[in-house]
């Protein structure tokens, strides 16, 4: 596992989110710590949402491993959504398929780490977000 991936670990445990969506979501290492694993249920203006998200290098069959932080999102409605990861310090920024998209999520960690809040932006709309670390960790 490397440094950037493992930067990331402080997204582990349980959290819950409002704002523009709202629920509670868990963040957990796979085996072997390759993986951050994300499993989340919320509610999107109405609409429940249940994912899985898979957060790690790519690292192709045969092929070499990648150098970006990348993620694939599998929900209960059968949707895939592919993100990239970006931590610098307390920032951080979830780009919507690809580095510099117009869809993204941008957000800071309070003091601690048990914080997370910032807004999610894409052409026509946006929200704002915020991550709490549940206390049952």
């Amino acid at each position: 596992m490397t440094n950037e991936l493992q930067q990331l670990g402080r997204l582990v445990g349980s959290w819950d989110i409002t704002g523009g969506a709202t629920g509670t979501t868990t963040f957990d290492w796979m085996d072997g710590g390759h993986f951050l694993v994300q499993h989340g249920l919320l509610d999107h203006d109405g609409h429940e949402v249940r994912m899985t998200e898979i957060i790690g290098y790519e690292h192709p069959f045969g092929g070499e491993q990648g150098t970006e932080v990348k993620s694939r999102v599998y929900d209960a409605d059968g949707n895939t959504l592919d993100y990239v990861y970006e931590l610098a310090g307390d920032e951080l920024t979830i780009w919507g398929g690809f580095k510099g998209s117009p869809g993204y999520f941008k957000g800071v960690f309070t003091e601690g780490g048990d914080r997370l809040t910032g807004d999610w932006v894409y052409p026509g709309g946006g929200y704002h977000a915020t991550m709490v670390r549940r206390s049952d960790r």
